[in-house]
């Protein structure tokens, strides 16, 4: 069923075409009456040629170029072209011969004289074939660029989905990590019935605010993301007591410059849960430089000779959440010796001062 829009919008089209061929004909009527005072039998002239006009033109505009040109079957473009050309020019000469009959009643001196030449003729059809043609080529390939462009924003935009999708999947494993080594910590306290276990409460009722919330947002001040961290290292600090040693230097030159959340700490709970216990100490050392527009982030820890490999789910999720929020602005080297298991970041970032 057509709608009223449809209507109208087909009716405007039509209304277009026929202003555009009425002023097509009026071209016709001045173009072979420049030489002529008989503008009435140039009028009838013209009139004979439209069909032919009107024919050859919409050919081109709805079948050859769209259907032949703009699809690249050049061969088969080039043919029908041709096939079209000689068909044309077949009626055109039957047009003149039978304007020579109607308007000059087989009186070649009577004809108007532009309307002798079949050149002259040809170049007045064709050249309305052709800018028509070109406007619709036109129109054509703004189309196609136009859809071009809706195609390239649509994968655009469904590529930055799964990204955001992968992050957030990424996110999701570290989160179980990080919980089940606080939540272990507060339970052997519990347990003890020790002093620290409010003070231990609100560290991790922090840190789960910054797990929970902060972490859907795209970026966050360093000095944030540094305040959580000693919040862990106080929380295992309280889970290793005398067997642990831990050194933390920090070197702030702006604490406006933003991170990604959740990008430190698991390096943090990586050190912790696969570190190991040496000569009865869990040594880890931790340094963090941040300029105006670089990091520089390194942790270190003892490990056992035994443990051949320290890259656990957490520090495998970190390197994928690199390449996809700092493409070609990391830099991560790991170093795993006998003793030690060490991690150096560089970071390339833009300060928002």
């Amino acid at each position: 069923m057509f709608t009223k829009q449809f209507i109208f919008k087909k009716t405007g089209q039509v209304l277009l075409h026929l202003i555009f061929w009425v002023c097509v004909l009026f071209f016709y009527t001045y173009f072979f009456g420049v030489s002529s005072s008989n503008y009435n039998d140039t009028l009838k002239f013209s009139l004979f040629l439209m069909p032919i006009t009107i024919s050859t033109t919409y050919v081109s505009t709805y079948k050859l170029i769209p259907e032949y040109l703009i699809t690249k079957r050049y061969i088969r473009f080039g043919v029908y072209t041709l096939f079209t050309l000689i068909i044309s020019l077949y009626l055109l000469m039957v047009s003149i011969y039978f304007s020579f009959i109607y308007i000059s009643n087989f009186e070649y001196a009577n004809m108007n004289p532009a309307t002798k030449n079949i050149v002259f003729i040809s170049t007045a059809v064709y050249l309305v074939v052709v800018i028509v043609s070109a406007f619709k080529l036109l129109k054509l390939n703004l189309k196609q660029a136009s859809k071009t462009k809706a195609l390239e924003t649509k994968i655009l935009n469904t590529q930055l989905k799964l990204k955001e999708q992968e992050l957030n999947y990424l996110k999701m494993q570290i989160h179980p990590h990080f919980l089940f080594n606080t939540l272990n910590t507060m339970y052997g306290l519990a347990l003890k019935k020790a002093e620290q276990t409010p003070d231990m409460i609100l560290k991790l009722s922090n840190l789960l605010d910054y797990l929970l919330y902060q972490t859907e947002k795209p970026i966050v001040p360093i000095s944030e993301e540094i305040e959580h961290i000693k919040d862990y290292i106080a929380l295992e600090k309280m889970r290793f007591n005398d067997t642990l040693a831990i050194n933390m230097i920090v070197n702030l030159e702006s604490k406006n410059l933003t991170i990604a959340p959740m990008l430190l700490l698991p390096f943090i709970e990586n050190s912790f849960k696969h570190g190991s216990i040496t000569n009865g100490i869990l040594n880890i050392d931790i340094e963090l430089t941040a300029g105006l527009d670089q990091v520089h982030f390194r942790i270190k820890n003892s490990k056992s000779q035994s443990k051949s490999s320290q890259n656990g789910i957490g520090l495998e999720n970190i390197k994928k959440r690199l390449e996809l929020l700092y493409p070609k602005k990391h830099d991560i080297t790991i170093h795993n010796d006998g003793d030690t298991f060490e991690v150096d970041l560089h970071l390339n970032i833009v300060s928002n001062d």
